[in-house]
């Protein structure tokens, strides 16, 4: 079993055995796991007397944000960015919370960028009791989320200014990450300022009136990223849909000149087929002018197409 502890009190923090957290007494002592294996699921209901219900929502292989009040505490389920790759279709590791008066439970299967963040902030002094390590843990999502959000805003943006039918798969190719970033990152943005927001209203003394505050802006820090990532999704597709037309207008202006090409060509493959035959009896075959007329013939044919279509503006793009 990974993870660490601290005990905080009078604005000092300091590091202690995951195993002596359940019996340290300060103002606010924190454990965090880096796991949920069957050992950390022991250690909480074994060692840390945790309802059974509290153990099942912080080791859940599937997780999504949301708060629940239970009881004097609350479960809080955050989604931040992580050190490791994750699969594509689950975009944001999580982080889950157990708060009450005194203590906190945190939990991570993957690596958490926040984690480092918050503890640094512990190790520090600037957080005191539980209200200050949430509040820490939402504002240090949401700022390491936020470059991030605005960073796919910029890709955009550059290649809506870069369209060109030149560029076309290069640009397809971007695109379509960034809407896919974008829609992975606001699947749970959503669902994360609703959590934020919920917590913020909880009744209980152990979340202080700064603590509220914090985390309202959190939440609305959340919300508006959700609404930029909306609008990124949307962009996405218009830039798309604007390079499959150019595509498709670049395969119509190619397919335009092969026929332009087979037109030219079909009645002068016509008759070179025809005087081509191996057959007695064609017309002025014998005679020695007969080659410089059939290629002068094909000339004028395949100029007076080439004209024809050049007057009709087939050529014209």
């Amino acid at each position: 079993m990974t993870g660490f502890a601290y005990s905080i009190d009078g604005g000092k923090a300091e590091a202690i055995p995951i195993r002596a957290a359940v019996e340290a007494k300060a103002r606010l002592v924190w454990v965090h796991l880096e796991t949920n294996d069957a050992v950390a699921q022991r250690w909480l209901r074994d060692s840390a007397h945790l309802a059974d219900y509290v153990i099942d929502a912080l080791t859940a292989a599937e997780t999504r944000p949301r708060c629940e009040a239970v009881g004097e505490g609350a479960f809080l389920n955050l989604r931040g960015r992580s050190s490791a790759p994750l699969d594509g279709s689950d975009m944001l590791a999580s982080v889950r919370i157990w708060a009450m008066k005194g203590r906190v439970y945190s939990v991570t299967r993957r690596p958490l960028l926040a984690v480092d963040t918050v503890r640094k902030e512990v190790e520090g002094g600037t957080i005191a009791d539980p209200g200050d390590l949430i509040t820490a843990f939402a504002t240090a999502i949401t700022n390491d989320l936020d470059p991030d959000v605005a960073s796919l805003g910029d890709e955009l943006d550059s290649c809506e200014e870069q369209l060109d039918e030149h560029r076309v798969f290069q640009l397809r190719r971007t695109v379509s990450r960034v809407r896919v970033a974008a829609i992975g990152y606001r699947r749970f943005l959503n669902p994360q300022r609703a959590a934020l927001e919920k917590l913020a209203a909880l009744p209980g003394d152990w979340l202080a009136d700064d603590d509220r505050l914090h985390l309202s802006a959190a939440a609305d820090r959340a919300a508006r990223m959700a609404e930029e990532l909306e609008s990124i999704r949307e962009r996405a597709a218009l830039v798309h849909e604007t390079l499959t037309d150019m595509r498709a207008e670049q395969i119509d202006n190619r397919a335009l000149v092969i026929s332009i090409v087979a037109m030219v060509f079909l009645p002068l493959t016509f008759i070179t087929g025809l005087y081509g035959m191996n057959v007695k009896n064609l017309p002025y075959a014998e005679e020695p002018w007969a080659f410089d007329a059939i290629l002068g013939a094909c000339a004028l044919i395949a100029a007076g197409i080439v004209i024809y279509f050049v007057r009709k503006h087939w050529f014209r793009r």
